[in-house]
């Protein structure tokens, strides 16, 4: 790259290729990690542990494509913070308990279902939000509150819906290392940059290539986490088939829910994609360490976590294209305030 231009036009090409193919290319992705998982099990232990860079790298794409002063401004937006966390934290513990019951006779099932429907995903789900159009930034300020809220409401919620004798399991590590990996580090390297760019031409370089990089890293960390579980999963298909109704309900209930959350609390068509992603989306790469850490009596709960990520991939794939049907932008004073909110990510097509 000469004199630290901007992409040249193969790259954009490219990128606007991909771009428009987003959909067919995720797709690709789950398809390929799920080949590769299975038929070279050995690599799974090699993906597991790429999962947490790739995402990273995600994570620092996203952010630069949000304007940090736009965080800061939605830490003042109470309404949007208080639709989260109701429907988070009151709502669909409900939901997940009730799903829980049709596998109560399997404790290790009810026990990994119940550990990954609790907690709201602070991590990808900005990713697929801003690809829905919605609101980023506000719900990375939401971040910390839903990351405090569940490592509080988790072992109250574990103990009334599954006995005491799980509250052994619950351990703060897993929550405050993927805060400080995926949320805290990427979000300080963009700011770096953001700073560096409006002074010098390369920091403007590294935000344009890494917003042509988007649907590559995507794809990236699709093929990554289903490659990476998919051979466990498969060793108990049979038992975890039972869950794969119940996971694919709770998307449906979640994102009504979220629909008829932001709707009560009256938001704008960018936070309500928001909410209906952040109550669909849960926390499972967090969460899984505190599956692992189970007795060996129930050693189906960590596969019961993995589970609910590959069922929850897929849904996202689709709900980036069907949100934006179910709340469509509507141009109007109402929806002024959003500003560019109220428009995709860059290079994403909706």
């Amino acid at each position: 790259m000469n004199d630290l231009q901007c992409p040249p036009g193969r790259f954009r090409s490219m990128v606007e290729w991909w771009d428009a193919h987003q959909i067919p290319l995720y797709l690709a992705a789950i398809v390929l990690g799920a080949f590769v998982g299975l038929s070279a099990s050995g690599v799974a232990p090699t993906l597991q542990h790429s999962i947490n860079p790739v995402l990273a790298m995600l994570l620092f794409a996203t952010f630069l494509s949000v304007p940090l002063g736009e965080v800061g401004r939605a830490f003042a937006d109470v309404r949007f913070l208080g639709t989260v966390l109701v429907a988070n934290f009151v709502v669909v513990p409900a939901v997940a308990f009730g799903l829980s019951r049709f596998v109560a006779d399997n404790r290790g099932l009810m026990l990994g279902l119940l550990l990954v429907l609790l907690t709201p995903c602070i991590d990808y789900v900005i990713v697929f939000t801003g690809l829905a159009g919605g609101a980023q930034a506000r719900l990375l300020a939401a971040a910390p509150l839903l990351m405090i809220a569940q490592m509080l409401l988790l072992p109250v919620y574990l103990f009334m819906f599954a006995g005491s004798d799980v509250l052994d399991v619950v351990d703060l590590e897993p929550f405050i290392e993927a805060f400080l990996v995926l949320i805290v580090a990427p979000l300080a390297a963009a700011g770096i940059v953001q700073a560096i760019g409006r002074r010098h031409r390369i920091g403007v370089v590294i935000e344009e290539l890494m917003a042509g990089a988007m649907v590559p890293l995507m794809m990236a960390t699709l093929a990554v986490v289903i490659g990476s579980q998919i051979a466990a999963v498969g060793s108990e298909a049979v038992e975890l088939a039972r869950l794969i109704p119940l996971y694919v309900i709770f998307v449906v209930v979640a994102v009504t829910v979220g629909r008829i959350a932001a709707r009560t609390a009256r938001l704008d068509v960018p936070a309500t994609r928001a909410v209906m992603f952040s109550v669909s989306t849960r926390n499972s790469l967090v969460v899984l360490p505190l599956a692992l850490a189970l007795p060996e009596a129930l050693d189906i709960a960590p596969l019961a976590v993995v589970t609910q990520t590959m069922v929850e991939l897929v849904a996202m794939v689709v709900l980036v294209r069907l949100v934006p049907r179910l709340a469509p932008q509507i141009v109007g004073p109402h929806d002024a305030r959003a500003g560019s909110e109220a428009r995709p990510a860059p290079h994403a097509s909706n």
